[in-house]
């Protein structure tokens, strides 16, 4: 039954690939890259940051129905493989008894460097294998027929359940095929095709050697390190595509010479027509707002909140004697009777207020988004609901959705205005570092609510967060001499009081004698 897979790439970025059980791992890597613009050959899948077997099938790989899986970066360095060739008859006789060859080779090989390899390795031990290079005449009936040409006969590799037989196929890496450790066994056929043994010897040397020089121009591109540092590489680059040019080489073309000095001194001209000077005309500079630092936390690795995994003592939750008398204060101021404050009392208690609001000169604010990712950003005096709806539409992928900023625990929404009575600190009392929650409004599709929130640049400079560690204390020698709860004194009672039946007057003389 066929079911869709959402993959998660490096960017945040979701796509869907539909699979069914017998599609491999592979295949729906492939898939998602292509549609995430990415090389597969640089990349992996992982589920619950653990990196799968690309080499299994959607049915025998143990994933469930609806699993959302990851894609992570390949690492560089190569592993080693055992790759066993099975060879067919006759020349499996001329290794047994398994008629087999082994050898250990990285998992950047293709397949058709691995033919290559068993052919003039030192596995085949010496003997003559042809297994790229082979022709068979034309016959019918067993006999022969027709001028005799020679007909390429191409390898059939069989891994596992998959049938590899055209050239694009043996282009793939063993790594591509999911195969990163371990060993792996190929099945070996030749397989008779309508080319003549020149014709297909011509178009492996043309089909080859292109792929050879794509691989060597991707691996000559150099690391981009700076602006200046690319445009002169890109000056210096012939148009030939030779590797490089010594330093000494440019004496011999004066006029390539001149030329690059004189792109150099134009460079330099615009760049010192773009620096703002005082002479020059008057250009608009971007408010301080809009260069208001953020910082970007990427959401949680895992379902279990980071509280509940510290582990804590028994002895930490059980009441002490503490904990009995602060309740025991706490009980007794609130059974004593309070008058209700007068005007001069609540406008000193209004000018406090005020006077801590106005000392308040910067806050931090963090945004917690719906994906679980957060953004925290410094707000001063005057900054409004406006100025932090603003700051969160530049981080949005889809800045024209409408949506809500509440603090918690939901009641009070901070509005998109800019006037005075919606600055944060003034208006609402934000006095120190806020949490405020991202809410999508009601209108908002379905559709619009399950793409990234983050757009791609914002998502890639997000960071963990560090959760500090509290250094245990010895809470016995911290706690403080409490404050004694003097008894109250016994007063005399008369006799009967204390007991819910009083005995009257008439009825004390009964009981003596």
């Amino acid at each position: 039954m066929a079911t869709n897979v959402k993959i998660v790439g490096t960017d945040l970025r979701q796509v869907t690939v539909k699979v069914n059980p017998g599609t491999h791992l592979t295949d729906i890597l492939e898939q998602a890259c292509e549609k995430l613009k990415v090389p597969a050959s640089k990349h992996l899948l992982s589920y619950k940051q653990k990196k799968l077997d690309l080499s299994q099938t959607w049915r025998t790989s143990g994933l469930v129905q609806g699993a959302k899986l990851e894609l992570v970066v390949r690492s560089n360095t190569p592993t080693a493989i055992n790759v066993a060739l099975q060879l067919p008859a006759p020349e499996s006789n001329l290794f047994p008894p398994l008629g087999r060859v082994t050898e250990k080779l990285p998992n950047d090989f293709t397949l058709w460097q691995i033919l290559r390899q068993f052919e003039s390795g030192r596995s085949s031990e010496g003997k003559n294998l042809n297994i790229t290079a082979r022709g068979v005449a034309q016959t019918a009936n067993g006999a022969a027929a027709g001028s005799g040409q020679l007909y390429y006969q191409t390898p059939v590799l069989v891994i596992e359940n998959r049938t590899l037989s055209t050239f694009a196929d043996f282009q793939k890496t063993l790594s591509q095929l999911g195969y990163n450790s371990g060993g792996v066994l190929i099945r070996l056929s030749f397989q008779k095709t309508d080319k003549t043994l020149v014709e297909a010897m011509e178009d492996i040397s043309k089909f080859f050697k292109m792929e050879e020089e794509d691989q060597k121009a991707r691996e000559s591109v150099p690391k981009p390190a700076t602006s200046n540092e690319a445009t002169a590489s890109t000056d210096a680059t012939p148009s030939d595509n030779t590797p490089s040019i010594p330093p000494a080489a440019t004496l011999d073309h004066p006029e390539k010479s001149e030329l690059d000095a004189a792109q150099k001194d134009s460079a330099d001209n615009s760049a010192a027509a773009q620096t703002p000077s005082g002479d020059a005309m008057d250009v608009d500079e971007p408010a301080p707002s809009e260069h208001r630092p953020v910082t970007i936390f990427s959401a949680p690795t895992s379902s279990t909140p980071a509280a509940a995994l510290r582990v804590d003592a028994d002895d930490a939750f059980a009441p002490r004697v503490e904990h009995a008398h602060a309740h025991q204060r706490l009980l007794k101021t609130a059974s004593e009777n309070k008058r209700l404050p007068s005007d001069r009392e609540l406008e000193e208690k209004a000018a406090a207020e005020a006077a801590k609001v106005a000392a308040v000169k910067s806050i931090r604010i963090k945004v917690r988004f719906p994906d679980n990712f957060s953004a925290e950003w410094p707000f001063g005096p005057n900054d409004t609901g406006a100025t932090l709806h603003a700051e969160v539409r530049k981080l949005m992928a889809n800045d024209t959705a409408p949506f809500k900023l509440a603090l918690p625990p939901g009641k009070t929404v901070i509005r998109d205005d800019g006037s005075p009575a919606s600055t944060l600190i003034r208006g609402y009392r934000l006095s120190s570092n806020t949490l405020v929650n991202f809410m999508w409004d009601d209108k908002v599709p379905v559709e619009i609510r399950k793409q990234p929130f983050l757009k791609g640049s914002a998502a890639g400079q997000a960071q963990k967060i560090v959760v500090p560690e509290v250094p245990e204390v010895d809470e016995k020698n911290e706690a403080g001499p409490s404050m004694p709860i003097s008894a109250p004194t016994p007063t005399p009672r008369a006799e009967g009081e204390g007991s819910g039946f009083k005995k009257p007057k008439w009825l004390k003389g009964f009981g003596k004698k």
